[in-house]
């Protein structure tokens, strides 16, 4: 039982989501939320507006609607450095347009592994053996235009968390969960927007994302009276290319995140019933505090077609009492040929006390192969295609 109650602590610390202080935030599988690439993430996890490679199918997999070609990728990341822990997160996406369908098929594979854990008698400390412990999802996808300026995108997801292996002492479950979720988005994508009065450079393409994710049934790892909800999110996002001429570029992504789980004391709600719910059972000002807001901005130079060079930063706020974190961000990534990388670096030290946060010093590395270009490498949100 000890191990069960540590491997359910552990899952929700990497998550870092929003905690019982406040009961809505009260949900399982928090890995699901994590921001698995390394161009989001260092762009203050935005992306939701943007969503201009295979990881949109993350973001907003309406994005994926106005790409063409084939693109695979995978990220890596040691989590939580801060506590010298065995794990890490990896993420492999991989997207396909079909002309016979009039839109591209998605994928991706998410893992979180907890590392090796050693099982004990429930009476004695002392080993009986060992076991791994991780969560893993599996995501199909969808995305189509429905117009030249407007996509959508719909996912569907099957989610395994395996906590432990077997049955400790008089417990009912074995630590080992599966259920599945869906999501639905939606992307618009007007074309250039050029702000009055400044020079034409000054102005680019413009777009607003919205996805609802990881709407589905409770997950339970002992039985159905304590399941808990997962973690249903709705997510806006915009992106603006606020600059642009042969060789340069600049972009800038703001997101508004926000957790759609309904729970109490003793009893949670159905995510259908969550979606409304949950943003009525507060007061109004503090369904508006419990909203996360992240921005970055990204640079590009170089010519498109050729060898391109990215500089990326943003920032990460959540509210005092819902969470309370609060980080910077930073990366950079090339482009040759079909060819691409990304870094990113994230920090809390600059703010008072955030030193102590689990997430300082986190890095993530994403590699893609795209055929047909690689997303990004324009410089300018696809539309139209």
């Amino acid at each position: 039982m000890k191990i069960f109650i540590r491997l359910m602590l552990v899952s929700m610390l990497f998550g870092l989501v929003q905690k019982a202080t406040y009961a809505q935030g009260e949900a399982a599988v928090p890995f699901l939320l994590l921001a698995p690439d390394s161009r989001g993430g260092a762009m203050g996890e935005s992306g939701t507006g943007l969503a201009d490679n295979s990881a949109a199918i993350f973001w907003n997999p309406a994005g994926i609607a106005f790409l063409r070609g084939s693109e695979v990728s995978i990220t890596h990341s040691n989590w939580l450095p801060q506590f010298h822990l065995d794990l890490f997160y990896d993420y492999l996406t991989y997207r396909q347009y079909i002309p016979s369908i009039s839109g591209s098929v998605t994928s991706s594979i998410t893992y979180m592994n907890f590392g090796e854990f050693v099982r004990t008698g429930p009476d004695s400390p002392t080993p009986i053996g060992t076991f791994n412990s991780f969560d893993a999802a599996l995501t199909l996808g969808y995305a189509t235009q429905l117009s030249d300026d407007w996509g959508v995108g719909f996912n569907f997801r099957i989610i395994h968390s395996r906590l432990s292996d077997q049955p400790t002492a008089n417990e009912q479950g074995s630590g080992v969960a599966t259920t599945v979720s869906f999501d639905v988005a939606g992307m618009w994508r007007p074309g250039k927007l050029v702000l009055p009065l400044l020079d034409s450079n000054i102005g680019g393409d413009f777009s607003v994302g919205v996805n609802l994710s990881n709407m589905g049934p409770k997950i339970y790892y002992i039985d159905r009276a304590q399941a808990d909800p997962i973690p249903t999110n709705f997510r806006l996002g915009f992106a603006y290319q606020i600059f642009h001429d042969k060789y340069n570029s600049l972009l800038y992504t703001l997101d508004f995140s926000k957790l759609l789980v309904s729970k109490d004391s003793t009893t949670s709600k159905e995510f259908y019933q969550a979606i409304f719910d949950s943003w009525t059972d507060r007061p109004f000002n503090e369904e508006l505090r419990s909203i996360q807001t992240s921005m970055g901005v990204e640079y590009w130079y170089g010519e498109p077609g050729n060898f391109l060079f990215a500089l990326r930063a943003g920032y990460f706020y959540e509210d005092p009492s819902f969470g309370n974190r609060k980080f910077l961000s930073f990366g950079a990534g090339i482009r040759y040929d079909i060819y691409g990388f990304d870094f990113s670096y994230l920090t809390s030290s600059v703010f008072p006390g955030g030193d102590q946060s689990p997430l300082n010093d986190t890095l993530r590395f994403t590699v893609s192969i795209g055929w047909g270009g690689i997303p990004g490498a324009t410089r300018g949100l696809p539309r139209g295609l």
